[in-house]
């Protein structure tokens, strides 16, 4: 059964970094995949954050380009977001996500915010 879990949120001052995990077990994909990070910060509104596929290509959005990157760990079944220079308009829950990629590439299930499963979200919080 797919299970994602996230981990390292935190509060931070603004300009700090801070290193979000997501474990995930039991993926469906059989390695055909695409995992994705979304945010809900004030007003609950979702952001779409980035995705990273299974060969290591990843793509963030522009309000966090230049500051946030996605890592995968084929070995351990994880990914991270790292964030750097964290603003106080990064303050959200932030879930990752998980789609079997068929027919499309990533960029298709992630504008389009469609995946298999996704975790309960950990929490960041910047301060000023």
């Amino acid at each position: 059964q797919l299970k994602l879990v996230e981990s390292g949120g935190d509060s931070v001052q603004t300009g700090g970094s801070l290193r979000l995990s997501c474990v995930v077990s039991g993926d469906p994909c059989r390695s055909t995949h695409c995992l994705q990070w979304y945010r809900w910060g004030k007003g609950n509104n979702r952001e779409g954050v980035g995705y990273i596929d299974e060969d290591g290509n990843s793509i963030v959005a522009d309000s966090v380009k230049g500051r946030f990157t996605i890592i995968e760990d084929n070995v351990d079944n994880k990914i991270y977001l790292q964030m750097n220079d964290v603003r106080p308009e990064d303050t959200a829950r932030y879930s990752c996500a998980l789609a079997c990629r068929g027919f499309f590439d990533c960029a298709h299930y992630f504008t389009r915010s469609m995946y298999r499963d996704r975790g309960e979200g950990t929490k960041v919080t910047v301060s000023s």
